[in-house]
């Protein structure tokens, strides 16, 4: 009698047992794919769209040719995903676009050219694999060209006020040859001489016409999908308040009129 007491409260224990294990199971896996909603619910991706009539410079962007639209549509959506890339891109602006601005509308160039040294460089003072230097990326010889001083002491380039002005003379010199701002931008990629012989060969008149390599085939549209964010950047998921932002920057002008042989104690 007592081993039948024992064997059924061993079975009893064990269906309890089961029975809480199984109810345990079920309610952890109920809540985990309810936590596992709320995360997914929270980060949501979707396409983005194409503006019904976006411009470059004042000049529309024909994106009622399919090609055209999804040329830009997918510069916008590279812009749009590559969040840490595009946020730097927004502080950086804050600190130097009052500056390009300014120059820009001085000098009579439309201030949509902002965006372009944005693509440049990100408003950084970098330097390409094929030696493009500063905000602007200039060659060395274009450079000088555009009254730039390089040389083994001085290299203007880095001058954020003197190459947008440099700047601003190449793109008005393109502007004259070839009739349109969007051209004068894709030159500033490839070089004009470039852009004048794809013209002559493919005898075509838009840059929106005409075969060229890849990464200028992209170029203009890469910055017209700077100016679509810049222009309202909630609408592609972008936040942020003007503390998040790089301020500009206070510093003094000391005029140097000799060479410097020792930085450091110049300095």
């Amino acid at each position: 009698m007592k081993n039948s007491l024992k064997i059924l409260l061993i079975v009893v224990a064990a269906f309890v047992g089961g029975f809480a294990a199984v109810v345990f199971f079920q309610t952890t896996e109920k809540a985990y794919a309810e936590d596992s909603r709320s995360i997914f619910d929270a980060i949501k991706f979707a396409p983005t769209r194409v503006p019904t009539s976006p411009s470059f410079a004042g000049e529309k962007v024909p994106v009622n040719i399919y090609d055209v639209k999804e040329r830009l549509d997918r510069e916008i959506l590279v812009n749009t995903y590559w969040h840490s890339n595009t946020f730097q891109n927004f502080k950086n602006a804050y600190r130097y676009f009052p500056t390009i601005e300014k120059i820009l509308k001085e000098e009579g160039v439309p201030d949509d050219f902002k965006y372009l040294a944005l693509a440049e460089s990100g408003l950084r003072n970098v330097v390409s694999p094929s030696n493009a230097v500063g905000v602007w990326q200039f060659l060395k010889d274009t450079g000088i060209q555009f009254g730039l001083e390089v040389n083994d002491v001085v290299d203007e380039r880095y001058h954020l006020e003197k190459s947008t002005r440099a700047a601003c003379k190449y793109l008005k010199q393109a502007k004259e040859q070839f009739g349109s701002w969007t051209l004068a931008a894709a030159s500033y990629n490839v070089g004009q001489a470039r852009v004048r012989k794809s013209i002559a060969e493919q005898k075509v008149a838009s840059y929106y016409d005409l075969h060229l390599n890849e990464e200028t085939s992209r170029y203009v549209f890469r910055i017209v999908a700077l100016k679509e964010l810049f222009n309202d950047p909630q609408k592609y998921g972008f936040y942020f308040t003007e503390e998040d932002m790089y301020q500009p920057l206070n510093y003094k002008t000391v005029k140097v009129d000799t060479a410097i042989t020792d930085l450091v104690e110049f300095a």
